[in-house]
């Protein structure tokens, strides 16, 4: 018989397609492991309603779970809470930084997510740490990263933005 921890070190093993550097559980998308007699209930929340990943990730759950042995589980994804980035772990952060995309800093809990959402952001570099930074677009390469570019070292960057 497996624990949660046992658990929580197989998903670990899942990468996100879309930054895969990193895993569910270091991002904050797995949330909840427990055990229901003989059965398996894993929650996950999505980092955007809409996201596109959900299904991918989904699946390679399931596909670990079955690799580790494991057949009784039910997968359900949880909108109770929406995702925020304060739910990534800090190493999950800097692998972002060592990928070259700029991670999200703390957004100090809703109430500060909406007064964040105003005001313009100085982002630092992930290749040379610069301030000397500016926002070329809003999204980049998916809807939870924004496009920037330093002007120090003239790197294009991506920056995971906050939630």
């Amino acid at each position: 018989m497996y624990t949660s921890e046992d658990i929580r070190r197989f998903l670990a093993e899942v990468t996100d397609p879309e930054i895969p550097v990193l895993n569910v559980v270091e991002m904050g998308i797995v949330r909840k492991i427990e055990f229901n007699n003989d059965n398996l209930i894993i929650k996950i929340t999505p980092t955007y309603s809409g996201c596109p990943a959900m299904s991918t990730i989904e699946s390679e759950i399931h596909k670990k779970l079955h690799e580790k042995g494991i057949s009784k589980f039910q997968v359900l994804t949880d909108y109770t809470e929406a995702w925020t980035t304060d739910w990534m772990t800090d190493e999950a952060k800097e692998k972002l930084k060592d990928y070259g995309i700029a991670p999200p800093e703390k957004t100090g809990g809703s109430d500060n997510i909406l007064r964040n959402l105003d005001t313009i952001k100085i982002i630092p570099c992930p290749y040379c740490d610069s301030l000397d930074t500016k926002l070329q677009s809003e999204f980049g390469s998916t809807a939870c990263k924004a496009q920037y570019f330093c002007n120090e070292c003239e790197e294009p960057f991506e920056y995971f933005k906050c939630i």
